[in-house]
């Protein structure tokens, strides 16, 4: 049998009994098309939580105080338990450990901001002009206050985009406009670039920025503590090092002996996106083993029809054994009908998939990411499906006795 004869043997046999060709392709459809959407919502997902990561700064390592990760101040003005950061850590960690390009101190808490009728809660954190190359802040108007700024405790704010259109919801320029935090007059000097954050206590978009010295004085009751510390390495390799580096420093400053013991926490950002990347790596895995289950039943399909085709052909399949047909020959084309039936209805699926992912993605229910390897990875399983379940029934159409398939009635 030549290739051609193949072929349109295949395709008479597919288009004899459309309706049932394409109920059994629409198992292997679903099943890709699931296995598709539900990979993209996870690497769309990971993709999400790494940029998200990433954004809050540059090779960033954060020492925050107290055993248990305590830190800031409430809206009340009191801050957490731990009080264990002091301005000559953060000046240690400056001038003593090896690889680190910025150290910026912060101060934070939440709290209640007011500003021509207007009001919202929102995070407000003292911090100093080293925080923006640190932590990615990018002034989309006016500009960040300068070292002068917290040297001469200026009563100055730069506030995030989502808090501008909270306070100023008529569409006022907010640079130029004050705000009051816990009583106190702050004039508003930029707002920062949107990174895109969703709401809740982490939202980037929803802060308040104020000079160190401000916070300490007026927001935190003159305090001489820290809530955290941020740390840049300066390259992404030197990180670890970095970390133990500050680990070891801040040991032998506050005198103890054990690490276990140890009354601060230095949290790596590195880790995090690894940690995050394995998280949601095997969230992603877990929804295509559910979505690949689906596939397993399109298999099956095929290979109930495959068998319902074989004994309805019985004859057909005599008579070509009788004039010379071989074993292979039969074994090939019903074999082909099945694998042609995965790859048609694959195709599909695939196409079905990508388009259910682009729709998700466009009506801003979820981000998804659609990559090479999984469209790969679905023509594969398509054909791997074709051949594992139409195996049985071309080899039993193979087999049959010619003589007693002419007779088959």
């Amino acid at each position: 049998m030549t290739t051609a004869d193949l072929i349109h043997e295949t395709f008479s046999a597919l288009t004899a009994n459309k309706v049932r060709t394409a109920l059994t392709m629409l198992g292997i459809i679903i099943g890709i098309s699931s296995v598709i959407v539900m990979v993209a919502i996870g690497q769309g997902a990971q993709g999400s939580i790494q940029s998200s990561i990433q954004s809050l700064g540059s090779n960033l390592l954060i020492v925050f105080p107290g055993a248990q990760r305590t830190f800031g101040y409430g809206a009340s003005g009191g801050r957490g338990a731990a009080q264990t950061l002091t301005p000559s850590d953060a000046d240690a960690i400056s001038s003593e450990v090896a690889n680190v390009s910025a150290v910026a101190p912060e101060l934070d808490g939440r709290y209640q901001i007011t500003a021509r009728g207007t009001n919202t809660n929102t995070q407000v954190i003292g911090t100093v002009p080293a925080y923006t190359s640190i932590r990615n802040v990018e002034i989309a108007d006016g500009n960040f206050f300068s070292d002068a700024d917290v040297s001469a405790r200026n009563k100055v704010a730069v506030i995030g985009p989502t808090t501008a259109s909270d306070l100023f919801p008529d569409g006022a320029e907010p640079v130029g406009q004050q705000i009051s935090i816990k009583g106190v007059l702050f004039t508003v000097i930029g707002v920062t670039q949107s990174k895109g954050s969703s709401g809740g206590p982490g939202n980037q978009d929803d802060v308040v920025f104020v000079p160190l010295t401000d916070a300490q004085l007026f927001l935190a009751g003159n305090t001489t503590y820290y809530s955290t510390i941020d740390v840049s390495a300066a390259s992404q390799g030197a990180m670890a090092q970095v970390q133990n580096d500050i680990t070891a420093l801040l040991l032998s400053r506050h005198k103890i002996s054990d690490p276990t013991q140890a009354d601060f926490n230095v949290l790596n950002q590195a880790s995090i996106v690894s940690a995050a990347s394995s998280i949601t790596g095997t969230f992603t895995l877990l929804l295509g083993a559910v979505a690949g289950i689906s596939l397993v039943v399109g298999g099956i399909g095929i290979m109930n029809m495959m068998l319902t085709t074989v004994t309805e052909r019985t004859r057909e399949i005599g008579l070509r054994k009788a004039i010379g047909a071989k074993r292979h020959d039969i074994n090939t084309q019903f074999l082909t009908e099945a694998v042609a039936l995965t790859v048609i209805g694959g195709g599909i699926g695939v196409a079905l998939g990508w388009l259910a992912s682009y729709i998700v993605t466009s009506a801003g229910i979820l981000q998804t990411s659609v990559s090479t390897s999984s469209i790969i990875l679905a023509f594969g399983v398509s054909a791997v499906i074709g051949i594992a379940f139409g195996y049985y029934p071309a080899r039993r159409a193979s087999r049959l006795n010619p003589i007693e398939a002419l007779r088959y009635e």
